[in-house]
């Protein structure tokens, strides 16, 4: 069983109450957008990082970062790009990974809007942690807490990390 913290779209802010609700984590991903390689060393502190860079990302972090991350963890397969979409509304970037590696968990950000969706039709799960940090149009910053055992996503937590 792994504890997992699931993040987005920092555009460089990182503060004490991310920098809290991710402690304890063993590992620590992130779905684009950081804003600076800064962000991804300050996470790296706090416990292993996985990422993929974002469309506002420049070549510090993309240097850094891959473009898509495609893994297995405790027996689940997890595909995460920052602009992927969600069920039914897939970006077409997006739909030939789906189709190619299948994951169990499928993760993306850019929107800076909180979603939990199954898809029944690719029989996965997909999150996108909505915005942590202070740019954009969302109105409370959020993060994802949940572990992942025996090929599933368990214990999901939304952190609402206040107004932006």
């Amino acid at each position: 069983m792994k504890k997992i913290g699931l993040l987005s779209d920092t555009h460089s802010h990182l503060d004490e109450r991310i920098l809290h609700h991710l402690q304890g984590c063993d590992e620590i991903w992130h779905a684009g957008d950081f804003g600076t390689a800064a962000v991804i060393d300050e996470l790296a502190t706090l416990a292993p990082l996985r990422g993929v860079y974002g469309n506002i990302d420049g070549r510090d972090v993309r240097l850094r970062q891959p473009l898509v991350q495609h893994f297995e963890l405790e027996g689940l397969t997890v595909l995460m790009t920052h602009i992927g979409g969600y069920p039914g509304h897939y970006s077409p970037a997006a739909r030939p990974l789906l189709q190619e590696h299948r994951p169990g968990l499928f993760i993306s950000g850019h929107s800076h809007i909180l979603k939990v969706m199954p898809d029944p039709r690719l029989q996965l799960l997909h999150l996108n942690p909505g915005a942590a940090g202070r740019h954009g149009f969302h109105k409370v910053r959020t993060l994802l807490r949940f572990e992942v055992a025996e090929g599933k996503v368990q214990q999901l937590q939304v952190v609402e990390l206040g107004p932006k």
